[in-house]
């Protein structure tokens, strides 16, 4: 196991390499990724391929786009055809994509695709998990598509049109017709890696938040049958174990996403809302790009993190209510207390409330630990008191996702929200009177 853990992080042949593997472990599964991970040039299974993945990135990241905006600003060409929001579009994609480049770099020398990706750990689950995680794999390298293609095909468009209609306003090196479409393949090249880069970290933190959702879900069936205190309570130190490793892992790309994109919109918003600045799909149109590249991605990021922090939440809720139906059923039985007249009575009404949201109208998002179902009760699992320590433990040991010990819960966000919206209108205020 030590020998899979160093190999290397983007290797092609990963999955095929040892014959160890349980049948749980699919190829297909890193053969997927691997050939999304090579499709924007990351890989480090050799030395070469290293140094190969660090040129295309300083030529596509750095290189690319210094000389696009220092060669083609245009500074004299027409109002169609300035770019003077190039600069902000240009450093904060490249800020991005290298913040995005250096995660996934060091999570490739410190660890390896499996281990990354929790694959060594996905043989011990049960076939609901292991059927959830495979079908999110299959789905991840097509959601990283449904995000960077219809952003490339819009930037494709424009720079088109850019090249085609510029005329000789627009600089050129021997060959007009031959230098402007080697620049513009260049430059549709540099924005499809970027985008790329960017959005794949994003996506890879929501595959292994889902893992773990998938755990917590299968987790909270252990409420709903005959369980030891013991197992229950180590099985959830194991999951708060796993969002504590995803939270060390990810914490520094997800706070500074955030400052970047806080950073990157609020100067964009600064400049848009000036007087003389011009504003059309023309000269913002990659501003408006930029923006929806870097927002997206902060958005994958934080929905992820929420929603795996509620439903790691939701088991104290779930937890107590089983609590609450045990203590009932218990004491519904000591006959010598309550009248047998009454006890028939409560069960009737217990069993009617049981079932007072089964009708089609179902909740949404609604599963194993977001419902309104009672939670059958099993008093002779154990005594009240292991019960009432087991909820206390949950009350006391929240799990969820942490940034340097704050918690990415909805409160959270709708204080991220308010920060932002306040500095929003500040910058409005100053610039068009909007108070």
């Amino acid at each position: 196991m030590e020998e899979d853990e160093r190999e290397a992080f983007f290797s092609k042949n990963m999955a095929l390499s040892s014959s160890e593997h349980s049948n749980h472990e699919s190829p297909i599964e890193l053969k997927s990724y691997s050939s999304g991970l090579n499709w924007v040039f990351l890989d480090y299974s050799s030395l070469w391929k290293a140094g190969f993945s660090w040129s295309i990135f300083f030529l596509l990241n750095i290189g690319v786009p210094l000389v696009s905006h220092f060669v083609f600003s245009c500074s004299n060409c027409d109002a169609k055809h300035q770019r003077p929001y190039d600069t902000i579009v240009q450093l904060s994609l490249s800020l991005f994509t290298a913040l995005s480049f250096f995660s996934l770099s060091s999570f490739g020398r410190k660890y390896g695709l499996r281990k990354f990706l929790f694959l060594d750990k996905v043989a011990n689950e049960s076939d609901k998990v292991r059927e959830g995680y495979t079908e999110q794999l299959h789905k991840s390298m097509k959601l990283l598509s449904a995000f960077v293609l219809p952003c490339f095909l819009a930037d494709s468009v424009y720079k088109i049109w850019w090249f085609a209609s510029g005329g000789t306003q627009i600089p050129y090196l021997y060959n007009i017709y031959i230098s402007r479409i080697v620049i513009c393949i260049l430059l549709m090249s540099s924005w499809l890696y970027r985008t790329s880069i960017c959005f794949l970290v994003c996506v890879i933190f929501r595959l292994t938040c889902y893992l773990q959702i998938l755990r917590l879900e299968e987790f909270a069936q252990v409420f709903n049958k005959e369980s030891d205190v013991a197992t229950i309570l180590l099985e959830h130190l194991r999951i708060r174990k796993n969002l504590r490793v995803i939270s060390h892992r990810f914490r520094v790309f997800i706070l500074s996403t955030l400052i970047l994109v806080t950073v990157s919109q609020f100067a964009s918003l600064l400049i848009t809302t000036e007087p003389s600045s011009p504003v059309d799909v023309f000269t913002a149109g990659e501003l408006a790009l930029c923006s929806i590249t870097l927002v997206t991605g902060l958005f994958i990021c934080l929905r992820s993190a929420a929603k795996i922090t509620h439903k790691a939440q939701a088991v104290t809720s779930l937890a107590a209510k089983w609590h609450a139906s045990a203590t009932i059923e218990t004491f519904d039985g000591l006959d010598d207390e309550t009248p047998t007249a009454q006890i028939a009575s409560a069960r009737a009404t217990y069993c009617a409330t049981a079932d007072w949201d089964t009708d089609n109208e179902e909740g949404d998002g609604d599963d194993e630990l977001d419902n309104t179902n009672v939670v059958p009760a099993y008093a002779n699992t154990m005594s009240y008191q292991k019960r009432q320590a087991l909820v206390t433990y949950f009350e006391h040991n929240r799990a969820g996702i942490t940034v340097y010990g704050f918690m990415l819960d909805r409160t959270w966000l709708h204080t991220i929200f308010a920060i932002q919206l306040s500095l929003t209108l500040w910058i409005l205020n100053k610039t068009i009177g909007i108070s």
